[in-house]
């Protein structure tokens, strides 16, 4: 699913919503969560998972085309774990979507 996808599905659930107020939605959602992340906050949604901010250490990487040694600085990068309620949603749906498909086939 895609950003237009969101806002596409955002729009056609809510029915009082205009495309353009979908898509700011979206977008003011999408910021907000960017910038906790930014500021080294975590961000809980319960049943769907949580995200945080994982910190990679500097470490000696190597270039693949000359095989010289490169340092590779620390970096800062954002982690999600999906809850428990999602993980099950998913597991039992592609359990459904399976059992179909070997009806079908």
């Amino acid at each position: 699913m895609t950003r237009s996808d969101l806002v596409e599905e955002l729009a056609a659930r809510f029915g009082q919503l205009t495309h353009r107020d979908a898509e700011f939605a979206v977008k003011t959602l999408l910021d907000a969560m960017s910038d906790a992340l930014v500021r080294g906050h975590r961000i809980e949604l319960r049943g769907f998972g949580s995200f945080s901010i994982n910190r990679r250490p500097p470490r000696m990487g190597r270039n693949p085309r000359s095989g010289e040694s490169v340092a590779i600085p620390e970096k800062r990068v954002p982690h999600f774990k999906p809850g428990k309620a999602l993980r099950e949603a998913v597991d039992t749906r592609t359990k459904e979507l399976l059992a179909e498909s070997d009806l079908k086939g």
